[in-house]
């Protein structure tokens, strides 16, 4: 009983995962099993996936937490709807003030870069909406694991000990709660360890009690407020009292006779559209590997430049959503794909740490949900006496007054996390995602062109060796990446280097459903310690 929980000398198959009644696909089982015993209860989708949101806060708190952000894309009695539950910058910061206080670009870290918190009003809203058992109810499965514990999985004890050497680097006062928090032994819980939260409980008893109003009007709203202000955060009961998640229009580009659907900005799904956009005109791709791999690399890249330039709240963009998927404009984006690795540079349309589940029940309806802190357990902070951890969101924001993503007090900063769906001929194919940062839109174009030009199904998409784009022509791969590919990209012009784990190349989920028969065909990440539950 003392191998070692991360060591695996020989190559596993995991199997495709099939079910009728309903499906929850996560990074934890426990989170998965929360999510299952809704729909056994009577629950539908939208509460399946707001039981496993709340439980991954406690039993994945490398990745997420209460404090959190939140996207979701639904599909409800045959209709789409997308959900953006990212909470904007507070109204008292501004690049000035940042810069008076000697700051020459955003901090990682600690209270300044945490935006309002959306997670707890995005699982109010979606119950609110769409759900069928009480909101208190949803939230149960996450008390129970945070009062009696449970043992922490593998990948998460790793992402743990790499968040308590990071914040160990900070002799700050306000990082003191993280530790007494999530280390209170003096060092992070090892793999099958069991670990409690009784402040965890206690603050998702209010959540679950107020409707989530307790975060942003009551007891919760005020202890935030009152650790920002004696730490120099920016973040006030008023920002929190104020927040409202929004229903958006989700976006979408034609590839392959589908729809694949994205959130639209300041979320970062975009880039996904805009390198599919671009595969898409390049045609249908032939038999030669190297060339399919060259070609979905450079698409990425393409879309990637453009994403980093334009994107952040739609409104203050630049160019419109509709000038960066514009025909036209794709087509002169997929022309400068030639033999060679391109350096890439954005394109000019105008004219003159994450965690993600999927869940499905057996009348049709299906979600899409990633909530993150951003960088693992996020800025750092925890409200003392509640275990909430803040995310770190507003670390995306630039101080350069011209960058499109410029900080400026209410403002959404650009979002990575984004939840994927597919539909085809306007009924629904299924919800997917991929989490992991940077890694997001690269792991969405991956996984769907594995699916619509590979023809695998879910778990086989899921688990092809997976490629990233850094930077320049630089290209990192996992390990198990073939050589005779890797070796043949190089002689493209790609940097090719090879990463000695592949904790950094996302964690994705699936579930596909037949139009016909009703069955759900789900994969879950082997990167990861997840679960794909079917019922």
């Amino acid at each position: 009983m003392n191998a070692d929980p991360h060591y695996y000398p020989s190559a596993s198959r995991r199997m495709v995962t099939f079910g009728h009644r309903g499906m929850v696909a996560t990074s934890q089982p426990l989170a998965a099993q929360a999510g299952g015993d809704m729909l056994k209860r009577g629950g539908n989708a939208i509460d399946a996936a707001i039981a496993t949101a709340a439980a991954l806060t406690v039993v994945e708190p490398t990745s997420n937490g209460i404090g959190s952000d939140a996207f979701a894309i639904v599909w409800m009695n045959g209709e789409l709807h997308g959900l953006n539950a990212s909470g904007p910058a507070p109204q008292s910061i501004s690049v000035e003030a940042l810069k008076a206080l000697g700051h020459e670009k955003m901090p990682a870290h600690g209270l300044v870069p945490v935006t309002v918190p959306g997670a707890p009003g995005a699982w109010a809203e979606l119950s609110e909406r769409f759900g069928k058992l009480p909101f208190a109810e949803l939230l149960a499965p996450a008390i129970e694991f945070a009062e009696q514990g449970y043992a922490v999985t593998p990948v998460a004890s790793l992402l743990w000990e790499s968040a308590f050497k990071r914040y160990g680097q900070y002799e700050r006062e306000e990082f003191a709660p993280w530790f007494e928090h999530f280390a209170p032994e003096g060092r992070p819980p090892s793999a099958g360890e069991v670990w409690c939260s009784q402040d965890m409980a206690g603050t998702l008893k209010a959540i679950a009690a107020s409707h989530a109003r307790a975060f942003y009007e009551g007891e919760l709203a005020d202890r935030i407020d009152a650790f920002s202000r004696e730490h120099g955060g920016f973040l006030r009961k008023e920002d929190l009292a104020a927040f409202q998640p929004e229903w958006v229009e989700p976006i979408a580009t034609r590839y392959r006779g589908h729809d694949i659907w994205e959130i639209p900005p300041n979320g970062s799904g975009l880039i996904v559209l805009q390198a599919l956009g671009i595969l898409e005109r390049l045609g249908e791709e032939g038999r030669d590997p190297v060339e399919t791999l060259h070609r979905r690399i450079e698409a990425t890249k393409l879309g990637y430049v453009d994403g980093q330039r334009y994107i952040t709240e739609r409104e203050a963009m630049g160019p419109s959503v509709e000038q960066l998927l514009a025909d036209d404009y794709l087509k002169a984006r997929a022309g400068q794909i030639g033999e060679r690795a391109l350096d890439p540079q954005h394109g000019n349309p105008i004219r003159g740490g994450t965690v993600y589940l999927a869940t499905a029940d057996g009348d049709g309806n299906m979600v899409s949900f990633i909530q993150s802190n951003y960088e693992g357990f996020g800025s750092g902070i925890v409200v003392p006496g509640t275990g909430i951890s803040l995310q770190n969101r507003g670390w995306s924001f630039s101080l350069d007054p011209e960058h499109a993503n410029a900080l400026a007090p209410g403002k959404r900063t650009y979002h990575t996390i984004i939840p994927g769906f597919i539909t085809r001929d306007g009924e629904a194919v299924g919800p997917f995602g991929v989490m992991g940062g940077f890694m997001q839109p690269q792991g969405h174009v991956q996984v769907v062109t594995a699916m619509l030009d590979d023809h695998l199904n879910p778990q086989a998409a899921l688990d092809m060796p997976r490629w990233k784009w850094t930077q320049g022509r630089t290209v990192e791969v996992e390990p198990h990446f073939p050589d005779h590919l890797a070796q043949a990209l190089a002689r493209r012009g790609h940097h090719i280097v090879k990463v000695a784990d592949s904790i950094s190349f996302g964690r994705g989920q699936i579930i596909l459903r037949d139009s016909v028969t009703g069955v759900l065909c789900g994969g879950t990440e082997p990167r990861t310690d997840g679960a794909v539950l079917p019922w």
